[in-house]
């Protein structure tokens, strides 16, 4: 098979789509004392349907309807977290309305899939989910053991949302597309019925995300989704918000906003609330804000964000953001960005699969 003409026939890349979600759209956000850049910095117009307790948007372009806030899959396999209260978690959060579920391969050794499994299998609660996980391979083989294996735990026929896990390396996107890469495992799987839409995630670099794109492009592919940090430290090192978020607006593909505070390391920064983080990543044209919720207060408090919820105006954000200016430019508090401390793949180097075969033909005596 061709590299050239592997995906040939799958969705041309969108063009221009200045809708974020629907009827809404983005605009810049004036942040004046807070030094980021009012122009390049979006904010949605509107907050979203509220139905009950709990905002919905649409997802990108894919037609779906998801509630806004999501519920995160590696806080419900905790060590200090039961099953019994992750699964009573789940239920109440889709009882109350929050319908996108997130989760990946790899989490908790797999705990998270198996406890979101059994807790969607009980009384119809899949059928009322929006179903995301994630896989780590960079191979075909390795992508599609990954991903029947996530079809097994979460005891479903089908993933409504899979993405590319930790794309972190700038050869992660080429490695993805190429001839034998873990993208022929999730065509096929989708094709297969097995998935319905595709994204990728990531969380180093800005400018990672943004060769993805370029990658997907090139080979024709458009994403639905796009995962990344978008919090308030974010919008003044290494901006997801300031360099990907606009090119996603553009192609309307789904944005999922995850790391809002930082798996709590923002907090300890003493500059913004809880409320506050989820209010700011919601203020951006974001379809989704994954939140990791591991007991019944916190899930009450995105409820309460949620039902609440007005984009912030232009002054609530500059003030927010120029709390936090200072304290963030060396990102100290995005470890995510500044060290491996989050990159489990960094640990897990056989999770990947070895280089593409071009690449061992070239360097046959290297490791693979």
């Amino acid at each position: 098979m061709h590299r050239r003409g592997f995906l040939q026939g799958l969705s041309a890349a969108a063009l221009a789509n200045s809708h974020a979600f629907g009827q809404q759209s983005a605009t810049p956000a004036t942040s004046p004392d807070s030094g980021v850049d009012a122009k390049t910095l979006l904010k949605v117009t509107g907050a979203g349907e509220l139905r009950g307790e709990m905002l919905y948007r649409k997802l990108g372009r894919t037609g779906e309807t998801v509630s806004a806030i999501g519920l995160g899959g590696s806080h419900i396999a905790k060590p200090e977290v039961s099953e019994e209260i992750a699964i009573r978690i789940i239920h109440e959060a889709i009882d109350r309305g929050l319908t996108f579920m997130d989760n990946s391969w790899d989490y908790n050794e797999g705990r998270s899939e198996r406890r979101m499994g059994k807790a969607l299998s009980e009384d119809g609660y899949r059928n009322k989910a929006f179903l995301m996980t994630k896989i780590d391979a960079r191979t075909k083989d390795l992508a599609m053991g990954q991903i029947n294996t996530s079809l097994q735990r979460l005891q479903t026929d089908h993933i409504d949302l899979l993405q590319h896990h930790e794309v972190l390396r700038f050869d992660d996107p080429d490695r993805i597309f190429a001839e034998g890469g873990s993208m022929e495992a999730v065509l096929e799987a989708r094709k297969a019925g097995k998935v319905r839409y595709i994204g990728f995630t990531g969380h180093k670099d800005p400018h990672i995300h943004l060769y993805m794109l370029e990658v997907a492009a090139k080979h024709g592919f458009t994403f639905d989704t796009v995962q990344m940090p978008l919090n308030v430290m974010d919008a003044h090192f290494r901006s997801f918000a300031q360099l990907v978020l606009p090119k996603l607006v553009q192609q309307n593909i789904g944005v999922l906003g995850m790391k809002s505070m930082g798996a709590g390391i923002i907090l300890k920064s003493n500059t913004a609330k809880p409320e506050e983080c989820l209010r700011y990543a919601l203020t951006l044209p974001t379809s989704v804000v994954i939140t990791g919720i591991d007991k019944p207060e916190v899930l009450e408090q995105a409820f309460q964000v949620a039902k609440s919820f007005q984009p912030m105006n232009d002054e609530q954000l500059a003030a927010l953001l120029s709390k936090t200016q200072q304290i963030a430019l060396t990102g100290h508090y995005e470890l995510f960005k500044t060290t491996s401390h989050f990159d489990e793949t960094a640990r897990h180097p056989d999770w990947l699969g070895s280089d593409t075969p071009a690449v061992q033909q070239l360097a046959p005596m290297l490791p693979g």
